[in-house]
């Protein structure tokens, strides 16, 4: 009986860990195609109108032109002409906008165009002692210093913002994806951060802790 039981449980519980990031995700596009067509009811209306379209194909179809559009837009901005009218409208007009810079900045990094302060993992010895604390490199200065990130467990998208001399800042090769997952689960995977530590410190390329 006991063996039926852990095995109807393992099952359940394997047969979830498989559907609910499907249906995750399934929700998140339903959502963000909903999102969209709702910003384009207005043109996809008039295109059901005055085309007799069905609504999906319409909605697709408004999709595309956007799509096209911007990759005109992009090809004008890698001009010339196009690339100085646009930094001029930028610099006069959208700057002076709320909140622009931080959407083009947001929208830059979600993208990859531009390197996301997250993408350096580093164990931060914030105290000049043998204590590290996780953390992320959001900032390199001319004076031989780190601005470093250290998130909360749990919660990561909040921590403590710190300023520390490179000496006690050492880089590893982890991933982000890993270091997130060691913070979300109150530092359980952190061997995965350690084993690269003690690995670069073992070869020589870490200096040594400070007492």
């Amino acid at each position: 009986m006991k063996k039926l039981k852990a095995f109807l449980k393992t099952t359940i519980l394997g047969g979830i860990i498989v559907m609910l990031p499907v249906l995750l995700t399934a929700m998140l596009f339903n959502w963000v195609f909903n999102l969209v067509t709702g910003l384009i009811g207005p043109i996809t209306t008039m295109c059901v109108e005055r085309f007799h379209l069905h609504k999906t194909v319409a909605d697709l179809l408004v999709i595309f032109l956007i799509v096209l559009i911007c990759f005109i837009i992009g090809l004008i901005v890698k001009t010339k002409l196009g690339k100085f009218t646009y930094n001029f409208v930028e610099k006069r007009i959208l700057k002076v906008a709320p909140g622009y810079s931080l959407f083009k900045e947001t929208i830059k990094q979600f993208i990859g165009q531009e390197k996301t302060p997250f993408s350096s993992v580093a164990l931060v010895q914030v105290f000049e002692n043998s204590t590290m604390m996780t953390g992320f490199i959001t900032e390199e200065h001319p004076n031989d210093m780190y601005t470093v990130f250290v998130p909360s467990g749990l919660t990561p998208t909040s921590g403590i913002i710190y300023h520390v001399d490179k000496k006690y800042v050492h880089l590893i090769d982890a991933s982000v994806e890993d270091t997130m997952r060691s913070l979300l689960s109150c530092g359980a995977g952190s061997d995965v951060l350690m084993s690269n530590y003690l690995k670069k410190s073992s070869a020589g390329a870490l200096p040594k802790k400070t007492k």
